[in-house]
């Protein structure tokens, strides 16, 4: 395997240039192949799992589910609150930053970013859950695109762009998680359902996100630094795919959630002003993140 991870290696280089020497040694980053097989993995039982699943019965998953969401809650405030404080103290330039500022602060921040990467792949359990409770109507083409893409997306990042201009997204992405990991949390203990308001608010952020990270990444075209400019068009691309995706879905799921005539369309003491009915079908709705 080490002579196939060799001539992998010096194959992915030639192509894309010298890594950064900043990550040589860490886990799973100095070899693409097993972050590859994880995802093919992934892939595998997303395919076999509701196979195996589908002449049993659903399984509850209630305190892992608690505990798995409390810890992704945990993990993502970490992460936002790391990586806000170090750009804040090391003087980042919202505009364009590159990979080699201040070594302190650069120090930081790829920390950071690879449990931002190690994050991706723990989240792969979020669909072997709807796997296990065969809430197989929540596993959509968003969904795969989205889990499979992202952690060989950031295996590279890791490898090429581990700071500077990266930290943006993954900032604002752990934001969003805060919200929409302690949501899945507290939503796994139905007492507390009818009082979680802010589910519809969750994708509405993640369309900020994009569009803020759509911004932040453009500026680094308008007002350029030694940030790899190939690494800002493959973002922009891949943003361009995120915001048509939930978009769609923000619009097949809210906009087109219709109000049976009895209920009207009068707030109900839920902040979004619909219906018990609906809100308990927009509970049913996708998990896109």
């Amino acid at each position: 395997m080490e002579p196939f991870n060799h001539r992998l290696n010096i194959y992915i280089e030639s192509w894309m240039g010298p890594r950064d020497p900043r990550v040589k040694g860490w886990l799973l980053l100095d070899n693409y192949p097993p972050t590859l097989a994880l995802s093919l993995a992934y892939l595998l039982i997303l395919w076999l799992g509701p196979k195996f699943m589908r002449d049993r019965k659903p399984l509850s998953c209630r305190p892992l589910l608690v505990a798995y969401n409390l810890v992704l809650t945990v993990l993502s405030f970490y992460m936002f609150y790391e990586l806000v404080a170090a750009v804040r103290s090391g003087g980042y330039n919202f505009y364009c930053q590159d990979t080699h500022s201040d070594d302190e602060t650069d120090t930081k921040i790829i920390h950071v970013l690879w449990w931002y990467y190690f994050s991706k792949l723990i989240e792969f359990m979020d669909t072997f859950f709807f796997i296990l409770r065969k809430n197989n109507h929540q596993i959509t083409f968003l969904h795969i695109y989205h889990h499979a893409s992202m952690p060989n997306i950031w295996w590279f990042v890791m490898n090429w762009v581990p700071c500077g201009h990266s930290y943006f997204g993954a900032a604002l992405n752990s934001l969003i998680h805060v919200l929409m990991y302690s949501y899945y949390g507290l939503s796994a203990v139905p007492a507390l359902r009818p009082y979680l308001w802010w589910k519809k608010y969750i994708t509405q952020g993640q369309l900020i996100q994009f569009f803020m990270t759509m911004t932040q990444t453009l500026c680094a075209l308008a007002w350029p630094c030694n940030f790899p400019r190939g690494w800002v068009w493959f973002q922009i691309g891949y943003l361009v795919t995120l915001i048509i995706l939930f978009t769609n879905f923000y619009i097949q799921t809210y906009r087109k959630q219709k109000v049976s005539p009895e209920n009207g369309s009068s707030t109900n003491g839920h902040a979004n002003g619909v219906s018990h009915a609906v809100e308990r079908s927009l509970h049913k709705k996708l998990r896109v993140d």
